[in-house]
């Protein structure tokens, strides 16, 4: 398919699913960080005419320039969308403060929480919305290596994109004319204070595990497969136990 046959393609798909769960679903709650994955997936539950929600959420830092200016696009295109802003900073900083308090501070476990805050806040407005979440992450974050939060931006109802590379999400949103600062900017998860791109935290470019998840014999194959084996857990249902006498 073309670019614009996959744009049908997807919007078609989140039309039909909020048709089946009308009962439900009567809007579509995004998350918008100002990358591009968010961007598109925003611009996408958009084009379906289903009320869409905009939800710009800050923590400890203002909102990204790039969203807002993504958001005002998305209301001069749209008259379907609304747009919010929820800062959770005081929150996240109340949470802080009791986890160091207990000795349970940790850089990694606060950077998730930032995540998992921000799909608790979603799911807010969902629920008082007779809405759904829908996720953001592409496929090579979500089944390549694993590079989202566990119950945080994994944390969703429907996932759009998700069979989409991110080469395909960058020509998806140049054909649906998103603004060219979401298009390039800086892959980023936008957790952690010193602002690490997603390239510093993985080790390689999206183009470069793309790449790797194809061709066996790719040179990046070996550090793509590390770095997958890693989170093999948040991709793989959750373990359960079942007892002796319920298998037969």
């Amino acid at each position: 398919m073309n670019s614009k046959e996959k744009i049908d393609f997807i919007t078609k798909w989140i039309n039909n699913y909020t048709l089946n769960m009308k009962s439900v679903c009567n809007g579509l709650v995004v998350g918008i960080s100002g990358g591009i994955d968010s961007s598109l997936t925003s611009t996408l539950c958009a084009l379906t005419g289903v009320k869409t929600f905009a939800v710009r959420l800050p923590i400890v830092s203002d909102s990204s320039p790039i969203s807002i200016k993504h958001c005002n696009w998305l209301l001069k295109n749209f008259k379907n969308v609304e747009i919010y802003e929820i800062n959770l900073t005081k929150v996240f900083e109340s949470f802080s403060i009791a986890a160091n308090k207990e000795n349970f501070g940790s850089d990694l476990g606060f950077a998730n929480t930032k995540s998992r805050l921000r799909m608790i806040t979603l799911y807010q407005i969902a629920a008082s919305t007779n809405g759904i979440v829908v996720g953001t992450g592409n496929k090579v974050e979500d089944f390549g290596v694993g590079f989202f939060t566990k119950y945080g931006d994994g944390g969703v109802d429907i996932s759009p994109i998700a069979d989409l590379t991110k080469t395909e999400v960058r020509e998806l949103a140049k054909e649906l004319k998103i603004i060219d600062e979401a298009i390039n900017a800086e892959p980023t998860d936008g957790l952690w204070n010193d602002n690490r791109t997603d390239y510093d935290q993985l080790g390689l470019s999206y183009e470069q595990i793309e790449e790797a998840m194809v061709n066996k014999d790719s040179k990046y194959r070996d550090k793509y497969l590390k770095i997958r084996k890693k989170s093999l857990h948040k991709m793989q249902s959750i373990p359960v136990c079942i007892m002796e006498n319920d298998k037969d």
